[in-house]
């Protein structure tokens, strides 16, 4: 049976038998209203007379003390027995550049209008007195498609809340959630056996997301983006890979936010030249991210190709994403938002302590002028929401995203979309089956810096990951590359210091860090010092022993024509790194001694 219980803190249900005793009772009360105390908790059936501590009625069950299914029973207690609620907001780690942002003003500064401004030189008027970051006039006339997130927080007022450092307990920013409660308070069995208004999800009405949390994305250096479509050039194949980087204020626009992408890590992949394929999870991914933060970045975005040779032997591409086709396909939204789900954004700003990501997506494709082109997007907190409850699906049409029948283990709230009709009216309509897929993009702008300084600036590539075909990361591709100049130059390569790593010989706290200090500092001190170390030299005996048995074993081979018995054979293959599970072998098999999986 339902018992209501009232109390200073609102009224509740709790769910209990009959036959049960009043402590239970009790118990279920302390846990409801987070009681530390439940021996001060006493009862009533009158709000202000009468009140018995509950534990004096120990051993009598709710039966006997006349309680049944229904009645209201009133509650007090210690007001030091309730345990406060703990501030999510205030123990939040942001990023460094919102809390940066967080001490600006942000207002736009104007000069002294020569036309309309009368007053003196000290004064300030209507026509010179600063805008709000969030102006429309001023977003509209520099074409700022979105105001950014630090902005959108002082529209919202949520910036005024704030009083030093200390941050109060009723956050602005909730994130939208489109699944059904499951704790609903209304007593009813759980969905789908039934639901209310309190724990069904409300109707979406998609429109544009005014905000963004990333309004630039900015590739470090050309070669970035040049050695990532090399792989396209040479194979037709299309490729994917993580953008690793770092987040910094954007002066372009007002509180505004950039990703500067410094490396771009190529997972294992199956390409195609009209797609790709990923494993989920998708092997690799946390080495890559140790790396990364060992060289002080983050994993801001993914990017990938879609390009398809136009045939003309020019070098152009054809040109499929336009205004008549689609920008971004329901696919690669549906992706994106799984993605920025997983990379969500801290900030003390929401009561979970998280709010949007600024998880980027760039797509590589054909401009209208048949060249090669990046193009960056978001996608709105709502998509996400709408993915993560799984309300949405891909369609076959690329620019059309479909919403999902119900089923009984699926609620789909009602999702409307407004536009203006053929009489520039704005109407309602319904999103069921399906809508356009731009009510849930948020576009983001791209670019190179106007003097290009990377973290990673070595003089000559070393290979790049993952790349199935004639130049593949080994020992031999190792010892060749450390041969070809100084390492003080050659360590500043993200990806060679992510295979030195996988090798597992140099020591991570000791010796591979000196080997990223060097790659980002290039200091002859510390490099000198690197190739001191035990690890080191064990490194490059390793690596001169490969190249060895490599030149012998090719020797051998053609002297002898391949006629020397099987431990011969054997003992001629040079230690290789297995590229399915990074493990370095020694023993001369061709298959991996960790997996088992063949050299080739």
């Amino acid at each position: 049976m339902l018992v209501r219980v009232r109390s200073k803190e609102g009224t509740h249900r709790i769910q209990v038998d009959p036959t049960d005793d009043i402590i239970v009772l009790r118990d279920k009360i302390a846990q409801e209203l987070r009681i530390t105390d439940p021996t001060t908790i006493t009862i009533s059936d009158q709000p202000a007379a009468g009140a018995t501590p509950m534990d004096s009625l120990s051993g009598k069950t709710l039966a006997e003390l006349n309680v049944k299914h229904g009645d209201l029973l009133y509650i007090g207690f210690a007001e030091a027995a309730v345990q406060p609620q703990a501030n999510k907001s205030s123990t939040v780690v942001q990023d460094a550049v919102d809390d940066y942002l967080d001490t600006q003003d942000g207002l736009i500064k104007r000069p002294k209008d020569a036309k309309f401004c009368k007053h003196a030189a000290n004064g300030m008027c209507d026509y010179c007195m600063p805008l709000e970051p969030f102006d429309p006039a001023y977003l509209e006339e520099h074409k700022i498609k979105s105001m950014s997130f630090h902005a959108y927080l002082r529209k919202l007022g949520a910036h005024d809340k704030k009083n030093g450092t200390s941050y109060t307990t009723l956050p602005s920013l909730e994130e939208p959630s489109y699944k059904v409660r499951t704790n609903c308070s209304s007593g009813h069995p759980p969905w789908p056996a039934s639901i209310c208004t309190k724990c069904q999800p409300s109707a979406i009405t998609l429109q544009r997301q005014t905000f963004r949390l990333v309004d630039h994305v900015e590739f470090s250096s050309a070669s970035i983006i040049d050695n990532f479509i090399n792989y396209w050039r040479s194979t037709g194949l299309q490729r994917f890979g993580y953008m690793y980087g770092r987040y910094e204020p954007y002066a372009e626009v007002p509180l505004g936010i950039k990703a500067v992408v410094e490396a771009i890590y190529e997972p294992p992949q199956e390409g195609d030249s009209e797609g790709l394929k990923l494993d989920d999870p998708i092997e690799g991914e946390k080495r890559a991210d140790e790396m990364a933060a060992a060289c002080g970045l983050q994993r801001v975005g993914m990017i990938y190709s879609d390009l398809t040779d136009d045939g003309s032997g020019q070098g152009t591409v054809l040109c499929r994403r336009h205004i008549d086709s689609y920008f971004f396909s329901s696919q690669e939204c549906h992706f994106a938002a799984m993605m920025q789900h997983r990379h969500p954004n801290a900030t003390k700003y929401s009561s979970t302590g998280t709010f949007g990501s600024k998880f980027v997506t760039c797509v590589i494709s054909g401009n209208l002028e048949g060249n090669i082109d990046v193009a960056s997007y978001q996608v709105s907190n709502t998509c996400v929401g709408m993915v993560d409850a799984d309300i949405v699906e891909p369609s076959v049409e690329p620019g059309i995203m479909r919403v999902r029948e119900p089923t009984s283990d699926r609620y789909i709230p009602d999702v409307f979309f407004k536009y203006k009709n053929e009489y520039n009216l704005v109407v309602q309509k319904d999103a069921k089956p399906s809508f356009p897929v731009e009510y849930l993009l948020v576009n983001v702008t791209h670019g190179f810096p106007v003097k290009s300084s990377p973290l990673f600036n070595s003089p000559k590539n070393f290979t790049i990951e993952n790349r199935t075909g004639a130049s593949v990361q080994d020992a031999a591709t190792l010892h060749r590359y450390l041969e070809s100049g100084k390492l003080v130059e050659l360590a500043s390569d993200f990806h060679f210091l992510l295979f030195a790593r996988s090798m597992g010989i140099l020591n991570d706290n000791d010796e591979m860090t000196l080997l990223v200090r060097v790659a980002l500092t290039h200091q002859e001190e510390d490099a000198n010092k690197l190739e001191q170390t035990p690890g080191w030299k064990t490194l490059m005996t390793v690596l001169r022993e490969s190249a060895g048995s490599s030149r012998g074993g090719q020797g051998s081979s053609g002297r002898a024509g391949g006629s020397g018995g099987g431990s011969s054979g054997a003992s001629a293959i040079a230690p290789w790194v297995c590229r399915h599970c990074t493990f370095l072998n020694t023993h001369g098999d061709e298959n991996c001694e960790m997996c088992g999986l063949p050299m080739g």
